[in-house]
């Protein structure tokens, strides 16, 4: 692949000339695929017509993008990327980073991605074991006589910040020494030299942004990404100026560069917020939201597409997931294991959002269960605060708790009368009691592992590994299992609440009484539960205890329980 592509036909020199100029760089990073608008979101539709804008005030205005694009929603998933660049095209994007999502289709489909985009893919640093590189390393474009260069990095992180079979066979050279060589062949063809990189700024990282301003002299600006950081004004690392929008289209990134005879005099960053008064007024751009439209259409087929059958009904009702063990968060999570081999799977209730019914599944019943794109993610965990992630997870039993944890490869028992943060009595991992000290590859979303839902004691591990979307994860799962009947087994006990259990004696022998008869023709009396309810809560209501219910009602999971279902009372 040639590593120099020109966009107009220019001069030799650098530009000349004695009025002032300015440059625009409009700029996105992280969207993972969010391409329509949404509450947080801009969405491209609005980005377009954003564009037009500016380019109508200012001519001189270039689109780039710093990666973490073509992955992570169904729109973009269904179709390994393709629908992304067909909107990005539309936009009229100029220039590219490839992110470490981005080769999660393998890097393969990104090098067909990049021949089908109508803009350079970047990333200079990602070659082959024969040191031939995998994507375009830099850029030349002229605009009002000046003529801007660009070259791409794409974090080392990659290698394992994606299934590594999607890197098979390619590496992640250090961004110093190849950022050095692409600012050596572009001084002297370039009058500003700017790097388009899928780094970051995280302190947990190894190469960085703030890394390669600090050690690589003559870029002039870092159209930055991968750190998902919200830069309002940028930031300046001596005389380079690093930006980023944050994540999921919730800013637009604006950068302005001016030029006085030629020469860059001055440089600032910005942000367009979803937030912005203007923004509420902005019409989105018909052009870009009809090929939106045309894509969903398209993909009603794909949808449609069955990836397994189920024998038995997959609970995901919101009242079900929130609040104990369901069939279906242990299907999920036993998916999460299977793809990443982790020792423990924890995903949160919250994030399951419908239940499927017996009989075929698929790929659209899927997606309506995981509609949210979650990364799987794996990291080395104590055992001390895997335990304290599950309390946290129960300590709003018997009520609703979106962080409800469903899990695999690991069991435990709750006694909901303890206080909190001492209701998690055992647990086990792979039939181990859980030691407190020892590391675990534990393998949960992406939104967990970042603090989501307060599971803050994940935050500062080092990433393990990066997999793929929940989603995709159960579709594969099935094709892989063809037919499912999962149940819940136990993973999660609950003893009764403030009930005392005293056995007896071990050398008196229990007398059981016979049950007295109960009186003729006298019916039973019943409850019909209501929502938030527990079988603990109704056995206090009528002064008995959820073990009597439970075997009243023939109940082989008591944490099972729907609103409308009749209870029959002692």
């Amino acid at each position: 692949m040639a590593s120099m592509a020109t966009a107009a036909a220019a001069d030799s020199g650098p530009a000349a000339g004695t009025s002032a100029k300015k440059i625009t760089i409009l700029h996105t990073n992280d969207v993972h695929a969010r391409v329509e608008e949404s509450k947080e979101g801009i969405g491209y539709a609005k980005m377009a017509t954003l564009i037009k804008e500016f380019k109508a005030s200012n001519p001189n205005t270039l689109v780039v993008d710093a990666g973490d694009t073509f992955h992570g929603q169904t729109i973009a998933n269904l179709v390994r990327g393709e629908s992304v660049v067909n909107i990005m095209n539309a936009i009229g994007y100029d220039v590219m980073a490839a992110g470490n999502h981005d080769f999660n289709y393998g890097y393969a489909r990104l090098q067909e991605l990049a021949k089908t985009a109508k803009f350079p893919i970047l990333g200079a640093n990602v070659k082959k074991a024969d040191g031939s590189r995998v994507l375009g390393t830099t850029y030349l474009k002229e605009v009002g006589g000046v003529k801007v260069g660009f070259f791409g990095l794409t974090t080392p992180e990659t290698a394992y910040k994606t299934h590594p079979k999607n890197v098979e066979g390619i590496t992640f050279a250090d961004p110093v020494a190849e950022a050095k060589a692409m600012v050596a062949e572009l001084k002297d063809k370039a009058d500003v030299i700017v790097a388009v990189a899928h780094l970051g700024v995280d302190k947990s990282s190894v190469d960085t942004s703030l890394k390669v301003a600090e050690q690589v002299a003559g870029i002039d600006v870092i159209i930055d990404g991968h750190s998902h950081t919200t830069m309002e004004k940028g930031m300046m690392v001596g005389n380079v100026l690093i930006a980023q929008t944050g994540e999921y289209s919730k800013n637009f990134g604006k950068v302005e560069l001016t030029f006085e005879n030629g020469k860059l005099t001055g440089k600032t960053a910005s942000l367009i917020t979803k937030s912005d008064t203007e923004m509420a007024k902005t019409v989105s751009d018909k052009a870009v939201l009809d090929i939106v439209t045309g894509i969903k259409k398209e993909q009603e087929q794909e949808l449609s597409k069955v990836v397994g059958s189920t024998a038995v009904k997959l609970v995901g009702d919101r009242e079900v997931v929130r609040v104990g063990e369901s069939n279906l968060g242990n299907l999920i999570a036993d998916a999460m294991l299977d793809e990443t081999k982790a020792d423990v799977a924890i995903t949160n209730g919250g994030g399951i959002r419908a239940s499927i019914e017996p009989g075929q599944i698929t790929k659209g019943q899927v997606i309506t269960v995981l509609p949210f794109g979650n990364y799987i993610q794996t990291k080395k965990v104590k055992g001390s605060d895997i335990k304290a992630a599950l309390e946290l997870g129960v300590s709003a039993y018997p009520d609703s708790l979106g962080g409800f944890p469903h899990v695999a490869g690991i069991k435990f028992t709750i006694d909901p009368s303890q206080p909190k943060n001492q209701r998690v009595t055992s647990v086990t991992i792979k039939d181990q009691p859980l030691e407190p000290n020892n590391m675990y590859v534990l393998a949960t979303n992406d939104f967990m592992a970042s603090g989501g839902d307060q599971y803050t004691m994940f935050m500062d591990y080092p990433l393990a590994g990066d997999f793929s979307s929940l989603e995709e994860s159960l579709i594969s799962y099935l094709q892989k299992k063809g037919e499912v009947a999962p149940k819940t087994e136990g993973r999660i006990e609950v003893k009764a609440p403030g009930v005392q259990q005293t056995p007896a004696p071990a050398s008196a022998p229990v007398q059981e009484k016979p049950a007295a008869p109960a009186p003729a023709k006298q019916e039973a009396a019943v409850y019909s539960v209501k929502k938030g309810d527990s079988l603990w809560k109704i056995a206090n209501m009528y002064q008995t205890t959820w073990q009597t219910l439970q075997q009243l009602n023939r109940l082989k999971n008591p944490n099972l329980i729907f609103p409308g279902q009749q209870i029959i009372l002692p």
